[in-house]
Order: structure tokens, then C-alpha cells, then sequence
């Protein structure tokens, strides 16, 4: 077996280039393979991927939705100051053991306290975010506050 008796076979031959416009002799000369006239013979022709045939098309058959979604906006998982009753006097309430409790699902996200009720128990409650009213019943019940 010689290098020059190999036969590539089909599947490795090489396909010519197709030269287009170079006249009768090349099979694509005159029109260039796109026919006589009409919109798609010329350059540039042709609807859009998006054109339907005339129908209305998609963007406009769908409607505009009202306002927008603000990715950057923090999600806290809400804490009212009456569900700290459950933990002993003295106790340090932090996310992970307000998930341990129950009260939360997640330690990940961010935990607001809120001021709905009241609270009987000198606390130190760890959160990332307290309102006015939670700060205060807090602090008057003898605990403190520790913002993450």
C-alpha cells in the first residue's frame, strides 16, 4: 500500500468553492443562482426572520406589561416581636436560631423585627434591619438590639 494508491472515498473529498457571477462558463454566471427578478433576487431582499406573512406579528399580538420587577430589591423575612416570647431570658435570638425555632424558614435571607405585640423577655436579638417600634419595645423590656 502506497500514499498515492489511498482512495479518501467520499467523505473526506474536498468541495469546491462556489464562485458565483463569473460567467456562462462557471453554471452561476448572469443572475448568480437567485433567478430573474422579483424581491429575493435582489441584495439585501427578503422579509425578516420575524415577518408572519402579513400576520399581526408576535411582539405586537403580546401585551405590554405595566410597570417593571426591581432585581436589586432585598427580600427580609419578617419577625414580629411577639414570637420572641418562646426563647429563655437572656437568650441571644440570631437568623440561625430563629430557623432552628421554626419561626423563620430560611437563616439566609434577611431578618426584620417588627413591632407587632409585645415582648416580655430581656433579649439580645441579632437582625439586619429593626423598626422603630420593635427597637423600642426591645430596649424597654431590657434587652438589646444588634443590626448585622
Amino acid at each position: 500500500m502506497r500514499l498515492h494508491n489511498l482512495n479518501p472515498g467520499k467523505a473526506a473529498t474536498r468541495k469546491k468553492r462556489k464562485r458565483v457571477g463569473r460567467g456562462p462558463g462557471s453554471g452561476l454566471g448572469k443572475t448568480s443562482g437567485r433567478g430573474q427578478d422579483g424581491q429575493l433576487s435582489r441584495s439585501g431582499g427578503g422579509k425578516g426572520s420575524r415577518f408572519e406573512g402579513g400576520q399581526t406579528p408576535l411582539q405586537r399580538r403580546l401585551p405590554k406589561l405595566p410597570g417593571f420587577k426591581n432585581r436589586f430589591r432585598k427580600v427580609y423575612a419578617i419577625v414580629n416581636v411577639e414570637k420572641l416570647n418562646i426563647y429563655k431570658s437572656s437568650e441571644e435570638v440570631s437568623p440561625e436560631s430563629l430557623q432552628a425555632k421554626g419561626i423563620i424558614k430560611r437563616s439566609d435571607k434577611l431578618v426584620k423585627v417588627l413591632g407587632q405585640g409585645n415582648i416580655e423577655k430581656k433579649l439580645l436579638v441579632k437582625a439586619h434591619h429593626f423598626s422603630g417600634t420593635a427597637k423600642e419595645k426591645i430596649e424597654a423590656a431590657g434587652g438589646k438590639i444588634e443590626v448585622l
